[in-house]
């Protein structure tokens, strides 16, 4: 389940907010949380992003 957490750090990346490397490292921090479908999720909606 996507948390929180995980929606407004979709949405500073979105906007922009987070430089790519604070990106990853935010990332990786509640990465671990996460299932591998949800991972997918995320994975797909930041590429049609860039």
């Amino acid at each position: 389940m996507i948390t929180r957490e995980v929606r407004e750090w979709m949405q500073k990346v979105e906007r922009g907010a987070y430089s790519n490397e604070d990106a990853m490292q935010e990332f990786l921090r509640f990465s671990k949380y996460l299932t591998r479908e949800e991972i997918k999720m995320i994975r797909d909606r930041l590429k049609s992003l860039f």
